[in-house]
C-alpha cells in the first residue's frame, strides 16, 4: 500500500497537476485580494455592476468563442496520436477567423435590439449600457481564451495557466487601484474590459513567435471551416450551458434584487469556486491525454488515468471545502460587514462543489472522447431545471433560493453524466 501511495505521489500526473494547482492558487489569492480591494474601496452598487458585466461577458463570450478553446485541446490530442501535430497551426488561424466573425454577428444583433427591451428585462436602467460595453469587447475576451488554450495545446501548460490565473487579473487590479486613487471609480467597467486588449495582443504574439520558430508538418490534409465548426459548436453549447448554470442566478438576482445583493452573492460564488481548483487543475493536464489514449484505444491506461485523477481531485479539494465552510463567517467579514449575509448561500454552494469533486472530470472526458453532443443535452437539461428553480425561488428566498437552485442543478447533471458514462463505456469518472 505504501509503495502504491509513493508511486502515485511521484507520478507525472501528480507533479504536473500540483504545478498547475500552485499557479491556480496564486491566481485565486490575486483574485481574492482584488475582490477585497473592490469591496472595501468601491460601493456595493459599483461592485454589483462589475459582477453583472463579468457574468454577461462569460455568457456572451461562450457564444463568441464557439467552443474553439475546448476543441483546440481535442485536436492537439488527436493530431498527436496521428503524428500530425502540424495541422494545429492551420486550425488555430481558422478558429481566430470564426471568433471574429461570430463576435461581429453578436454585436450586430445587439445593435438591432432596442435598449428598452434590455432595460425591461433586467429592471435596471444601467443594464443596456453595460451590455453594450460588453459586446464591443467580446472579441478580445474570446481571442484571449482561445490563445490561452492554444498555448496549452502547444505543450506550454505553465505559460497558459499564468495567463489564465495571473496575467488575467494583474492589469485590471493595477487599473482598479489607479482609478480608486484618482477618484475615478466610474470607469471600473471600462478598465476591466480594456484589460483583455493587452491579454489578447500579448498571448497572440507569443503564439505567433513560437509557431514561426517550430517547423510544422505541411503534408497534412487541410481541415475545412465547416469541419472545425461542427466539432467545436457542441462544445460551445456545453460550455455556454455550464456558464449559464453558474451565472443565471446572478442574472436573475439582478432582475429581482439590487446590485448590492448581486455583489454579496457574487462573493459567495467566488469563494465556493475556489474549491473547484483541484478539478480544474487536473482537467488541464489530463484533457489532451484522454483524447490521445481514447484515439489509440488504450482503455486500461485511460481507466488508470481517471482513477488516479479522481483520487487526486478529492484529496486536494476536500480540505479547501472544509476550511471555507468552517470559517465562512470570518472570511465573508473580510469583504465588509454587510457581506456576511451571504453565509448560508455560501454553505449551500459549497455542498454542490463537494459533489462536483466527487464526480470527477466527467465533462472533460465526454468532450475529449467524441461525446460532446450527449454532454450538451445533459447540460441543457440541467440548465433548464436551474432556470425554472431560480425563477421560482429567487423572488421568494433571494440569495438562498439562488444558491439552492444552482447546487441542485450541478448535482443533477454531474450525476447523469457520471452514470451514463459508466454504463456506456464502463469507465468510472467518479471517485472509487
Amino acid at each position: 500500500m505504501n509503495a502504491l501511495v509513493t508511486k502515485f505521489l511521484k507520478s507525472d500526473l501528480m507533479g504536473r497537476s500540483l504545478k498547475v494547482l500552485f499557479i491556480k492558487i496564486a491566481g485565486v489569492l490575486l483574485l481574492f485580494l482584488l475582490s477585497l480591494f473592490l469591496t472595501n474601496f468601491y460601493s456595493p452598487s459599483v461592485v454589483g455592476q462589475y459582477d453583472f458585466v463579468r457574468t454577461v461577458l462569460m455568457i456572451i463570450g461562450g457564444l463568441s468563442i464557439v467552443g474553439t478553446n475546448q476543441s483546440i485541446i481535442y485536436y492537439s490530442g488527436f493530431f498527436k496520436s496521428q503524428n500530425k501535430l502540424g495541422s494545429l497551426k492551420k486550425v488555430y488561424f481558422k478558429m481566430l477567423a470564426l471568433i471574429v466573425l461570430t463576435s461581429c454577428v453578436l454585436l450586430l444583433i445587439n445593435l438591432l435590439i432596442p435598449n428598452k427591451i434590455i432595460t425591461n428585462l433586467f429592471n435596471k436602467e444601467e443594464a443596456s449600457y453595460l451590455i453594450d460595453k460588453v459586446l464591443y469587447a467580446i472579441s478580445l475576451y474570446a481571442i484571449t481564451f482561445l490563445n490561452i488554450d492554444m498555448l496549452r495545446a502547444m505543450g506550454k501548460t505553465i505559460l497558459s495557466e499564468l495567463f489564465r490565473n495571473i496575467f488575467r487579473y494583474t492589469p485590471f487590479f493595477i487599473l482598479a487601484i489607479y482609478l480608486s486613487y484618482t477618484s475615478n471609480e466610474r470607469y471600473i467597467i471600462d478598465a476591466y474590459l480594456l484589460s483583455f486588449l493587452g491579454l489578447a495582443i500579448a498571448s497572440f504574439l507569443i503564439i505567433y513567435l513560437n509557431i514561426s520558430k517550430v517547423e510544422f508538418q505541411t503534408d497534412i490534409s487541410e481541415l475545412s471551416y465547416k469541419h472545425i465548426f461542427l466539432k467545436s459548436y457542441p462544445m460551445a453549447i456545453s460550455a455556454l450551458s455550464y456558464f449559464l448554470m453558474q451565472s443565471v442566478d446572478i442574472l436573475l438576482l439582478t432582475k429581482y434584487g439590487t446590485f448590492e445583493q448581486v455583489a454579496y452573492y457574487a462573493v459567495a460564488v467566488k469563494l465556493a469556486t475556489i474549491t473547484s481548483l483541484a478539478l480544474l487543475s487536473v482537467n488541464v493536464i489530463i484533457a489532451p491525454k484522454i483524447a490521445e489514449m481514447y484515439a489509440n484505444g488504450n482503455n486500461n491506461g485511460l481507466k488508470t488515468l481517471l482513477r488516479n485523477s479522481n483520487r487526486l481531485i478529492l484529496t486536494l479539494s476536500f480540505p479547501a471545502i472544509a476550511f471555507i465552510a468552517f470559517f465562512s463567517e470570518w472570511i465573508l467579514n473580510l469583504f465588509g460587514d454587510e457581506y456576511v449575509v451571504a453565509q448560508i448561500p455560501l454553505l449551500i454552494i459549497l455542498f454542490g462543489q463537494f459533489f462536483n469533486s466527487l464526480c470527477g472530470p466527467v465533462g472533460i472526458y465526454m468532450n475529449m472522447t467524441g461525446k460532446q453532443n450527449k454532454l450538451q443535452r445533459m447540460l441543457i437539461f440541467g440548465l433548464l431545471v436551474n432556470v425554472v428553480l431560480n425563477v421560482i425561488f429567487i423572488p421568494k428566498y433571494g440569495m438562498i433560493g439562488a444558491a439552492s437552485s444552482t447546487a441542485f442543478s450541478i448535482i443533477l447533471w454531474k450525476s447523469m453524466a457520471a452514470i451514463i458514462t459508466y454504463k456506456q463505456d464502463s469507465v468510472k469518472t467518479f471517485i472509487s
